[in-house]
């Protein structure tokens, strides 16, 4: 349960009880524990989602994005600025790009992501109410990014010290791929969670191929891009079938 406590605790903002004796590389092995805690955002998006659309879907909808926002702190918008701003400064310099992405400060690269992202959230779920997506694609859709964000710490190179570096040198495989296989038992039951899988491989690609590696800004970024897009290619699944 540690392990559990810990992803939790990095993940959500959820009252939980301390972890005494803590040590460093125990958070690296928590990584396994990341589709959980997903789940539970999930959940709890889903439940605000459903609650607000008994009133009305675009109720529905900003209680969703705002439930999705304050459980998880705000922490992979914030990697999302972070990437923004240091990919729209960096002019192809990877020195220039590093020193931007450890900046604290948010500049119009990052504002302008931000905004997208909330703005797509808001929309897509919108959309996805008024088509009556089932609940358990929602639940699963955060599970999976988060199992993806995991997997690109575990086998990509960290391009600098500090969380994804840590993930990487420390990460469970083998509960990640274990992780990997309990989702796709439970989205068995929900396929449209599978359209997760496309964006986070794209992502992947792409960090690859661009950056060289991985950085956790980049990682939580990855996660708020794998998050809408999963929305958009379910909703465009789902309804391709019911049309």
């Amino acid at each position: 349960m540690r392990g559990l406590i810990l992803a939790l605790g990095f993940l959500t903002r959820l009252p939980l009880p301390a972890v005494r004796d803590y040590q460093p590389a125990e958070f690296a092995r928590a990584l396994v524990w990341f589709p959980a805690a997903g789940l539970v955002v999930g959940a709890a998006v889903a439940l605000a989602a459903a609650l607000g659309a008994a009133l009305d879907p675009w109720l529905g909808a900003l209680a969703g994005v705002t439930t999705w926002a304050w459980i998880t702190s705000g922490l992979h918008l914030d990697g999302l600025a972070d990437t923004a701003d240091a990919l729209g400064a960096a002019h192809r310099d990877p020195a220039r790009f590093l020193a931007v992405l450890a900046d604290p400060h948010v500049g119009s690269f990052g504002v302008i992501a931000l905004v997208l992202q909330l703005t797509a959230k808001l929309v897509l779920l919108h959309w996805l109410l008024t088509l009556e997506l089932p609940w358990l694609a929602l639940v699963l859709i955060p599970a999976w990014a988060r199992w993806s964000a995991a997997g690109w710490a575990l086998l990509l190179p960290p391009l600098k010290p500090g969380l994804g570096e840590r993930l990487s040198r420390s990460g469970n495989r083998t509960g990640w791929i274990a992780g990997g296989l309990a989702l796709a038992a439970i989205s068995a039951a929900s396929p449209f969670a599978f359209a997760a899988v496309v964006p986070a491989l794209l992502w992947g690609v792409w960090m690859r191929l661009k950056l060289g590696g991985q950085s956790g800004d980049i990682l939580g970024a990855g996660i708020e891009w794998c998050e809408s897009a999963a929305l958009l290619l379910a909703g465009v699944f789902f309804a391709a079938i019911i049309l």
